[in-house]
């Protein structure tokens, strides 16, 4: 399994529960942005910068991921297009996307979205909250339990 983190709008709180996650697995983690992102030197830790533009990060993650991948993402049409290709997505607040989701996820998103455009002030997200903060690490942690539990062990 390889995790990808739409790092763009990843809050540096995630990011370092993240890297922690990264140095406890020893999985790879690639960190994908249109600008550098800080990361401690480790081998299993990667940043791949792209252009500047629309989507361009989120396109290059779709591109890359797998399937059985966990993508980290509040881009709710990145996480869409990530289980269609049977892999995982994560929100930074915690949210575990899944096909039973989704589609009312899409559905909110898109109205908010005509809603902004057609003047309404809608505010942005909350922010980042404890509660959300142990909600993503507890989701994490758990995808990455199941992960470490279906490897084999090396037993003599």
């Amino acid at each position: 399994m390889n995790i990808w983190i739409d790092a763009d709008a990843c809050p540096k709180v995630i990011r370092e529960v993240i890297v922690r996650a990264a140095e406890r697995t020893g999985l790879t983690f690639t960190f994908v942005a249109n600008h550098v992102i800080p990361l401690p030197r480790r081998n299993n830790l990667h940043f791949m910068q792209v252009q500047a533009g629309f989507d361009i990060a989120d396109n290059e993650i779709v591109r890359r991921v797998e399937a059985g991948d966990l993508v980290i993402t509040s881009d709710i049409p990145l996480a869409s297009e990530v289980l269609e290709k049977q892999a995982m997505a994560l929100s930074p607040r915690g949210e575990l996307f899944t096909q039973d989701n989704i589609r009312s996820r899409l559905n909110i998103r898109d109205f908010m979205e005509t809603m902004r455009a057609s003047g309404v002030q809608t505010g942005g997200p909350a922010a980042l909250s404890q509660t959300d903060r142990r909600e993503f690490a507890s989701h994490f942690d758990r995808i990455l339990a199941r992960h470490a539990a279906r490897q084999p062990t090396n037993r003599d």
